[in-house]
């Protein structure tokens, strides 16, 4: 079967995870992502999908995370019938995020109606909620390690680490392998357990967003409580936007074992975040992905207060310090965590943690480059609290942790294709994966296309 891999996404850009699978037999779409960041790259959402949508048979996704997911209610509704192959824990996850990202985006062009902030008339949302709704009907779980027949092809999902249900993607067609890596997890994450290490292949097309750097090697839970107690003990607010999915989990865990060590004040925590509540129940049902004993998971989610209404996360605007708030977007793109910077940024005595990468063209990313001014709901807020930028409480693999998985391959993947990751991270890690271990790597352009059979050849 002569099957072609197109890039329709994640390529010079961490975001807008998108590959298609093309064979006599059909037309499988892996991930269905949206684009996040910079102006240019955002508009891509917006134009006509590359591929007529009703063409596509299936999708199957790697993880809950919207670069991977956030596409599918507008695939949806222009036209996709198929089923969207999952994990248990993806499409439940899925059912959170996406439903929420509808609700926002109306949200969003809602205010931007009301208040004249956008040059588009009037302002209209990418999807609605109902739109989520709809793409929700379309999910099919699977269990890891359960090979599945999916538009001619055979399809098993791998554990990848990284969040809840997230899964490597080993494909086969005819008598080739492809393996996609999704988001690739750290060994050494303090909730997730470890990735399943990579297995014979003959095409990998492996996520480098963190291809041209290193964690920290400082333990991300000191860094987090020395930031807690100089700030706290100055009567100030600790503001750590998070990834609703995910990274609010580890930071509720470095959180409670600061706080039953005594080291960090007993302060008030807030979670500000309905869908990282809701999560909370998903990631209890399935403690055979996690590191978290049933006691550990307990105290995590003893230590925060939940927030759930608008007013309450309102009121915390007008509470003042000392205490911690986790709040979601991670990249500061939307949600509550923007009411937060708005009310507490211009006060030098709180500070902003970045929990995570930071893509570019994001107000994180502002953030992390120095910028302080950040345009939030049509108006500029100065930001004179500290900014924190904490790498090492990423949840994806760095460079070094990439190459050591890489190497435990029981064979050099005929050809290897670096996504996911940003023009000059992707390039670092190719250099690093010729260099280091000999092998044949690039970097496809957005658009791309590769016979597999021509790129499985030695």
């Amino acid at each position: 079967m002569n099957t072609t891999l197109r890039f329709l996404g994640a390529t010079d850009t961490v975001t807008g995870s998108r590959y298609l699978l093309e064979s006599a037999e059909g037309r499988v779409l892996v991930d269905c992502g949206i684009f996040q960041g910079y102006k240019v790259l955002r508009e891509r959402n917006w134009r006509p999908f590359p591929v007529d949508p009703a063409s596509i048979d299936a999708v199957v996704v790697t993880h809950a995370h919207l670069d991977h997911t956030g596409y599918l209610p507008a695939l949806v509704r222009d036209g996709f019938r198929g089923r969207v192959h999952a994990t248990e824990g993806t499409a439940e996850l899925s059912a959170l995020v996406l439903p929420d990202s509808g609700r926002l985006l109306e949200e969003q062009a809602d205010f931007a109606h009301r208040h004249h902030t956008s040059s588009h008339r009037p302002p209209r949302p990418l999807y609605t909620e109902r739109d989520a709704r709809a793409a929700l009907e379309r999910f099919e779980p699977h269990d890891f390690d359960q090979e599945v027949e999916i538009g001619g092809l055979r399809i098993t999902f791998v554990p990848a680490g990284h969040i809840l249900g997230a899964a490597q993607l080993l494909v086969r067609t005819g008598t080739h392998r492809l393996h996609f890596t999704g988001d690739l997890g750290r060994a050494d994450d303090a909730l997730m357990r470890p990735p399943r290490p990579l297995e014979e292949t003959d095409i990998l097309v492996c996520e480098s967003t963190y291809g041209d750097r290193i964690h920290p090697a400082q333990d991300p839970a000191e860094e987090l409580g020395r930031i807690v107690r100089g700030v706290c003990s100055h009567g100030g607010v600790v503001i750590l936007p998070a990834f609703a999915v995910g990274r609010a989990e580890s930071l509720l865990l470095h959180l409670s074992r600061l706080r039953a060590a005594g080291s960090i004040p007993d302060v008030p925590v807030f979670l500000n975040s309905p869908m990282a509540i809701d999560a909370s129940g998903i990631y209890a049902r399935h403690p055979e992905e996690h590191r978290l004993s049933a006691e550990e998971f307990s105290a995590v989610y003893g230590l925060a207060r939940l927030v759930r209404t608008v007013d309450d996360s309102k009121l915390l605007n007008l509470r003042g310090g000392p205490m911690v708030i986790v709040s979601a977007s991670g990249m500061l793109e939307g949600g509550r965590v923007l009411h937060h910077i708005a009310a507490y940024g211009p006060d030098p005595r709180n500070a902003i943690v970045l929990t995570g990468f930071q893509a570019g063209g994001t107000r994180g990313d502002a953030l992390r480059r120095g910028e302080r001014v950040l345009r939030i709901y049509g108006r500029d807020v100065p930001i004179r609290a500290q900014v924190h930028p904490l790498e090492m409480l990423s949840a994806h693999a760095d460079a070094e942790q990439i190459v050591t998985w890489l190497r435990g391959a029981p064979e050099p993947p005929h050809r290897i294709y670096l996504t996911h990751g940003e023009p000059h991270a992707a390039d670092a890690l190719r250099l690093r994966i010729r260099r280091e271990l000999g092998w044949r790597a690039q970097v496809p352009e957005y658009g791309a296309a590769v016979t597999v059979d021509e790129a499985s050849g030695p």
